[in-house]
């Protein structure tokens, strides 16, 4: 690949805390980092923020690289790699030399440095593509509107293109289900039935995905697949719609679905995906609270989420971890007391189960580091972390430990995830082929009707 044919690449510094290794999914073209972005991520490492991490790293990334070469090579560009075939290299501009072209907001100053950066090189570098990678969609259309010829996101780390592509865990066959089906080998084993049946029809399908109809009482879930066939576990959709856990019974077929895969003890990942109201938290923690307190499967309840500010707003807050961590976890707590509302003094109870189950509220912030055994662990709100923070939490699952990720993708908070690079997302795709994992995106809003119609009209 000749220099003409090679690209130029500038990166914003989103890219760098999205993907702080990104710098080498360019490698076979030429990188800038702008001295912009290398300030940005200098104030950012010494923030309480949970992106300074990813800027060390980014940091260290970039030293490696740089730290035998001169000042001169610097800004000329040093190779990625000391092979020969790696044409690919990567320089660092000193964009506050070079006189400003772009006129813009002053609150942005940083921003116009990098467009300036990328306007410099474009008129030096010509005919060469020289091409903005951000992240962020705002900085993207003032490139375009400042005179920037090439702007993209960056989607080396998309395992998919749109969110509608994502796997639902399940799917809906339209009749009757024996209709379609021309050649099925049945056989029973241990009082349960299995189907074997020829693949195609099914593609594409995946371990552990449920199969149900439209007009009659079948569900089975995926229990074995070859190149040819696949094997269905018969459910029975009344069955499951009749089983309990804390006394909470299914209001629909995807929450019977979700039921099952949380009451599964072959099942040590179960991912819940759905809209506000859809019943995710409510089942896992009905489910946890069954599994630990009446058939004495766990030690414990480890209940943690994402707090984004925690570095800041967290000290603030008066005393334990677990009582700070009350805020974030409200969700939750609604959800117990909504378990026992019934009962003759709600709060007794909810102390009593929280003391009986063994119930901890932990920050994902502290639990680097941590082996959990034996613990059922329930990751609320997961659409808001990156996938390391999610494979943070997943390593950290010793034997004997069910972990339930649940998220809403349609409510991120953070700054820099989207539907197709959250976490949640990331989780979804990579384990859809892992047979100890079952993933249900639970349809319809049960919370109630207002909710349901905010959930369609708003």
């Amino acid at each position: 690949m000749g220099e003409t044919e090679r690209k130029l690449f500038v990166l914003d510094t989103n890219i760098l805390l999205h993907e702080p290794l990104a710098i080498y999914s360019f490698q076979e073209h030429d990188v800038v980092i702008p001295m912009t972005v290398l300030e940005e991520l200098d104030r950012i490492k010494d923030s309480k923020r949970d992106v300074a991490r990813d800027a060390r790293v980014a940091i260290r990334a970039l030293e490696d690289l740089f730290h035998d070469a001169t000042p001169e090579q610097i800004s000329e560009g040093i190779p990625f790699s000391k092979e020969k075939e790696a044409k690919g290299t990567i320089s660092i501009l000193a964009d506050f030399e070079l006189q400003e072209t772009v006129k813009a907001f002053a609150d942005k100053a940083g921003d116009n440095r990098i467009l300036n950066a990328v306007i410099f090189l474009q008129n030096k570098k010509a005919p060469r593509p020289v091409v903005l990678v951000t992240k962020d969609i705002n900085m993207r259309l003032r490139a375009k509107g400042a005179g920037v010829l090439y702007v993209e996101d960056y989607r080396t780390d998309q395992l998919i293109d749109d969110i509608q592509y994502l796997t639902k865990g399940f799917q809906q066959r339209p009749g009757d289900f024996w209709d379609s089906v021309a050649e099925v080998e049945s056989r029973t084993l241990n009082g349960k039935t299995y189907h074997t049946l020829n693949r195609a029809p099914f593609e594409p399908t995946y371990i552990n995905q449920y199969v149900i109809d439209e007009d009659s009482d079948f569900a089975a879930r995926v229990a074995d697949i070859t190149e040819e066939t696949i094997t269905l576990k018969d459910m029975s959709k009344e069955r499951m719609m009749h089983r309990k856990a804390w006394d909470i019974t299914p209001k629909n077929v995807y929450q019977a679905m979700a039921l099952d895969a949380l009451l599964d003890p072959d099942i040590d990942l179960v991912i819940l995906t759905g809209a506000a109201g859809s019943g995710k938290t409510l089942l896992a923690m009905a489910s946890a609270l069954e599994q630990t307190v009446e058939r004495k499967m766990f030690d414990k309840i480890i209940v943690t989420r994402n707090t984004p500010d925690i570095g800041e707003s967290i000290g603030f807050l008066p005393g334990t971890e677990e009582e700070k961590m009350m805020p974030w976890l409200a969700a939750v707590t609604d959800t117990l007391e909504a378990l026992h509302k019934n009962d003759h003094c709600t709060e007794g109870s909810l102390n009593y189960i929280c003391d009986k189950a063994n119930i901890q509220f932990k920050s994902i912030n502290f639990m680097r580091g941590r082996s959990i055994q034996d613990a059922f662990v329930l990751l609320d709100e997961c659409q808001n972390l990156t996938a390391s923070q999610i494979k943070t939490i997943i390593t950290r699952c010793g034997e004997g430990t069910k972990i339930v990720c649940s998220g809403n993708l349609a409510q991120i908070d953070s700054h820099y995830l989207t539907p197709v690079t959250s976490g949640l997302t990331y989780m979804v795709e990579r384990f859809k082929n892992f047979e100890g994992s079952a993933n249900i995106h639970l349809n319809g809003v049960v919370r109630s009707r207002l909710a349901e119609f905010a959930e369609e009209n708003l």
